[in-house]
């Protein structure tokens, strides 16, 4: 029977150097004259759409769909931009470990990300890594990162069958919402201090496997044997 992997992209699979940050922030300014307001305001671990709706609501700007929607549109031009300009950079040990994920048949590679969908392909195409992935959980609809889990468990159903077994679905993220989403859908849930949390920080949510980074990536490997 399969495994389905289930990644984070910002923090746990690259550090973007702030590209995703920064084209919001000129998405708001071009398109609504406003000076996006980032500090003081959880970003890691939360749905794109909730940190849009957080500053829609900071300048009282009405936030409907059409306004919505000229925003993502403005971000989607930018972000190649901002990618290309920042530092970023694939985190330690990730590379091996997907390659080896992916080769193997008995595993199935997903992405429950805040991401929206278009930016996760954008941000992963530009470190040549959305190949390896087919499918997921996106934050273009939910303001709550459990929902993005749902979403993501809906599509295993699809791929696989409603009677999947939750403990062969593994959530991976870097953050203490990717551990309450996985647990949210009874899934196994591997936390990696290489975003803005630290290692004790996570070790206090009780994933059931807890890394350092992914340097030593046959040890996860070792977990779906």
């Amino acid at each position: 029977m399969k495994h389905v992997c289930l990644f984070d992209i910002d923090g746990t699979l690259l550090n973007s150097g702030s590209a995703g940050k920064t084209a919001m922030v000129q998405a708001f300014a071009d398109e609504f004259q406003v000076d996006a307001l980032f500090e003081g305001l959880q970003t890691a671990g939360r749905t794109d759409r909730a940190i849009a709706h957080d500053i829609f609501n900071h300048h009282q700007h009405e936030l409907n769909e059409g306004k919505f929607q000229q925003f993502v549109t403005a971000y989607k031009k930018l972000l190649p931009e901002h990618l290309s300009q920042s530092n970023g950079r694939i985190l330690p040990g990730v590379e091996k470990l997907i390659q080896i994920l992916h080769s193997r048949e008995d595993i199935d590679l997903g992405l429950l990300t805040g991401n929206y969908r278009d930016g996760a392909r954008l941000k992963l195409s530009h470190y040549d890594f959305y190949h390896y992935f087919e499918f997921g959980g996106f934050g273009d609809v939910h303001l709550h990162r459990d929902d993005v889990a749902k979403e993501a468990l809906e599509v295993i159903h699809q791929r696989h069958d409603e009677n999947f077994d939750r403990k062969r679905i593994w959530v991976i993220g870097d953050t203490p919402a990717d551990v309450q989403c996985g647990r949210a859908i009874n899934a196994q849930v591997v936390a990696v201090a290489t975003g803005t949390f630290s290692y004790e920080e996570l070790e206090k949510t009780e994933p059931d496997y807890l890394f350092h980074d992914f340097s030593d990536y046959q040890t996860f490997v070792s977990l779906l044997d």
